[in-house]
């Protein structure tokens, strides 16, 4: 809806831009690619939950060579008998940021979730694998949380395309279209409850969790 109704705009704006880029990196050509470094915290409050101790992840991503890895952590809390890990990836170039497809390649998931969106959150996806409960998304650098691609894209685009980057941007110190992501999965066992108790469970932390990471996200 929102790329029909400012197409032209749009357009003309990635026009204007792009002739100004050009021209910069023509007669100000980047002496260094720009690298993005980042790390986590060691602890993150979540209201509620009580930290652990934490083991490193360990996924399919930690055997592969993936350079848009730039960093990962592993948050534990528990709270009565229950526990709760929170794993965090901090990822850019991120150009197909469909999460479904990314928990199902680098977590071996293949269960189909289910996608909610929470008003001043954004969008999220629940599931079930192996007698745990998950909820998944990707906290943007703007707008709200996404799980699907093109709600990443809309994003990008209502959110990235600004005058106010325009400087930013000819400097070299932001992209035009911020790819980055911090992929959240958030886990708890069933245990005794059905998925819709342990769901509630999942996004009561999560929204916690979203609303202290989104005005945290790493600068470029």
């Amino acid at each position: 809806m929102f790329w029909k109704e400012n197409r032209i705009q749009f357009l003309a704006f990635i026009f204007g831009v792009g002739v100004l880029v050009a021209g910069k990196s023509i007669f100000f050509p980047p002496s260094k690619e720009q690298t993005h470094t980042f790390a986590f915290p060691e602890e993150v409050p979540l209201p509620q939950w009580q930290t652990s101790v934490a083991t490193p992840i360990k996924s399919f991503t930690e055997t592969q060579q993936n350079p848009d890895l730039l960093a990962k952590k592993h948050y534990r809390y528990v709270k009565n008998d229950l526990s709760l890990d929170v794993e965090m990836r901090y990822l850019q170039n991120f150009y197909y940021a469909d999460i479904g497809a990314y928990i199902q390649r680098n977590l071996g998931i293949k269960s189909s979730t289910l996608v909610r969106q929470q008003e001043g959150v954004g969008y999220y996806g629940l599931g079930i694998d192996k007698q745990k409960a998950y909820l998944s998304s990707c906290i943007n650098p703007r707008g709200g949380s996404t799980f699907t691609h093109a709600q990443f894209r809309e994003n990008r685009i209502s959110q990235d395309i600004s005058l106010n980057r325009v400087i930013l941007i000819l400097l070299g110190q932001e992209a035009l279209l911020d790819k980055r992501c911090l992929w959240v999965y958030l886990s708890i066992p069933l245990k005794n409850s059905s998925p819709e108790e342990a769901y509630q469970t999942l996004e009561k932390a999560w929204f916690s969790w979203y609303q202290w990471w989104q005005p945290r996200f790493p600068k470029p």
